[in-house]
């Protein structure tokens, strides 16, 4: 019974934060481009002062996966080479732990572009 409150507070985080988005693109003229910065800079910002991990520590996976979550992963990277290596790990410990996911994305969108057939827009 309790994994099944566990994948109710993951599919409540993760939905809260995908709501957040549509409503961004619903009402407002952002566009998606500068609603996924927004994403980042907030989990970044939530993370550096304190909130992001209560947000993760309730709903896991489903604060993890959206790019609040690469915020967060970017922020902690940070904290942790700070810690270990000083003034320099402002600038490396950032790309040091989210390197395998951005890795990753890069690589599937690669075989995404040599499986799918592309095709122009016909105005």
């Amino acid at each position: 019974m309790d994994f099944i409150i566990k994948y109710l507070c993951v599919f409540a985080v993760g939905g809260f934060l995908c709501m957040i988005a549509q409503i961004l693109i619903d009402k407002t003229k952002l566009t998606s481009a500068r609603i996924l910065v927004l994403y980042v800079v907030t989990g970044v910002f939530l993370t550096a002062i304190g909130v992001y991990k209560y947000v993760v520590k309730l709903g896991s996976f489903g604060a993890t996966i959206p790019l609040t979550g690469f915020g967060f992963s970017l922020c902690n990277g940070v904290f942790k080479a700070v810690d270990q290596y000083g003034f320099r790990g402002i600038f490396t410990g950032g790309l040091a732990d989210v390197a395998s996911g951005i890795v990753t994305a890069v690589f599937l969108a690669l075989i995404a572009a040599l499986v799918s057939k592309p095709k122009s827009k016909k105005n």
